[in-house]
């Protein structure tokens, strides 16, 4: 019998909800506050923070720190608006810091 393969799910690191999918997925070199960061195009259980002006290593942006559902992690933040006409792809995004999450069913 075959065993059923269910989605590369990423969790928060504390308390293990479900917050953004393998497949989404658009880049992996991101720089995040504390390290390393994932750029992904959908997250889940997770709410937004104020929207705030903030200038990142790629030039001003309206953004938004994502916190866990369940137990309020700081997980990375949603671009809201890009100021820069280059960086206009992240609207819209979900940046997640690789220290901030862990692997599930993979």
């Amino acid at each position: 019998m075959a065993e059923l393969v269910g989605p590369r799910v990423y969790s928060c690191c504390n308390c293990r909800n479900h917050v953004c999918l393998h497949d989404d997925i658009i880049s992996k070199a991101f720089q995040g506050r504390n390290g390393r960061a994932f750029l992904f195009s959908h997250a889940m259980n997770v709410v937004m923070g104020v929207k705030e002006d903030r200038q990142l290593m790629t030039g001003l942006h309206t953004i938004a720190d994502i916190y866990c559902n369940d137990c309020h992690e700081v997980l990375g933040w949603k671009y809201e608006r890009a100021y820069e006409e280059t960086q206009k792809y992240k609207e819209g995004k979900f940046i997640f810091e690789k220290s901030k999450i862990v692997k599930e069913n993979w």
